[in-house]
């Protein structure tokens, strides 16, 4: 029996942009191109949602919907940033990631030993440091499977944790609309709701053959489905790129001595995660990361092998001399080179067939 979690950041994008801008937050946003341009909606938050706004539509016609919505335009190099801290979160239970995008991934934890071995608190604990540590929330589904843990992710959100234990899967199907089952689209729930078929109890009504010769290949997935039955493994390498961790202050840091004095102490942290990953990884550079007060970011980092505490002070000298202004977040980090994929899968040696022998 599998333990999945899946987790979805809530309106990611929109999230993101929020959190660095409080001007934005209770007020209707969305992450898109500008209306004059033919711009099309990425995402938005809640309160544009309320309003029909939705991702995907023009961004003209979200405006006419919502006419006081602020339109930001998207940066992709900060989600992707944003995206792979959580990623860090993430293999701070589990290597068995299997992100589907920048803002949702599948975890398989069932061999964690973390929480004493429980996926619900596993979950618990990943949205909690999400929402310290990063400033957004996300939504989470427990279950046997990648089928119901998708669909019990999306069960509350905003913010929301559903969990599916496995003597509760019969019940949570039976009930289960055929429209929230992934691949069943408008026309082929307009089909189903034509012919009787408004929940999964109804469409065990079929046997195989006939789900087959209706919906073709599909037929084959929807039968197993409708029972709850999805054996699909979590498909990772398991592989980390980095190690990092960040802290925004509650009082910017003006001064260099704060700067340093706050470096020493993340590096201390981060310290303690190195010495977490075993002998699979190698260092391979230095980052330091710094976000002032208008939310502006600079990095610097160099190649190491080693990441001493001198080489962080000199990068974040470096971010000093470049800009002195205050800051409002600091981060270390290190980047890995992956020994085990540098050397490939181990060859087995071939046997000698026959009384053929190795000559000298």
């Amino acid at each position: 029996m599998r333990k999945i979690i899946h987790c979805d950041c809530d309106c990611f994008y929109a999230s993101v942009e929020m959190r660095d801008d409080p001007n934005l937050r209770g007020r209707p946003i969305a992450v898109g191109g500008a209306s004059d341009r033919r711009g099309v909606i990425s995402t938005c938050n809640y309160e544009a949602r309320s309003f029909g706004v939705r991702s995907a539509m023009p961004t003209a016609q979200a405006k006419k919907l919502c006419p006081d919505l602020i339109v930001v335009p998207g940066n992709m190099k900060k989600y992707r940033e944003v995206s792979a801290q959580i990623r860090e979160i993430f293999l701070a239970y589990t290597d068995h990631i299997e992100p589907l995008s920048l803002d949702e991934a599948f975890l398989d934890v069932t061999d964690s030993a973390h929480c004493s071995g429980s996926a619900t608190l596993i979950a618990q604990e990943i949205r909690a440091r999400v929402h310290k540590e990063l400033g957004i929330t996300i939504s989470a589904g427990v279950a046997p499977n990648k089928f119901l843990a998708k669909i019990a992710s999306d069960w509350q959100k905003p913010d929301g944790l559903t969990v599916i234990r496995p003597d509760a899967v019969e019940e949570f199907v039976l009930r289960l609309p055929v429209k929230k089952i992934h691949g069943v689209g408008r026309v082929t729930a307009e089909k189903m709701q034509r012919e009787g078929i408004r929940t999964c109890s109804d469409l065990r009504r079929f046997s195989l053959v006939e789900l087959v010769n209706k919906y073709g290949k599909f037929g084959n997935r929807l039968y197993n489905l409708c029972r709850g039955v999805d054996n699909r493994p979590v498909s990772s390498d398991g592989s980390r790129k980095s190690v990092s961790v960040e802290h925004t202050f509650t009082s910017d840091l003006c001064s260099q001595e704060e700067w340093q004095q706050e470096m020493v102490n993340l590096y201390g942290r981060l310290q303690e995660r190195i010495g977490n990953l075993g002998d699979r990884y190698e260092i391979s550079g230095a980052v330091i990361k710094v976000k002032y007060t208008d939310f502006t970011q600079s990095t610097q980092e160099r190649s190491s092998r080693s990441a001493r505490i001198s080489e962080f002070k000199q990068l974040l000298q470096q971010c000093w001399d470049r800009r002195n202004d205050p800051i409002r977040l600091l981060g270390v980090g290190v980047k890995l080179k992956d020994l085990r994929a540098e050397l490939g899968p181990e060859q087995l040696p071939l046997p000698f067939r026959g009384s053929a022998r190795p000559t000298a």
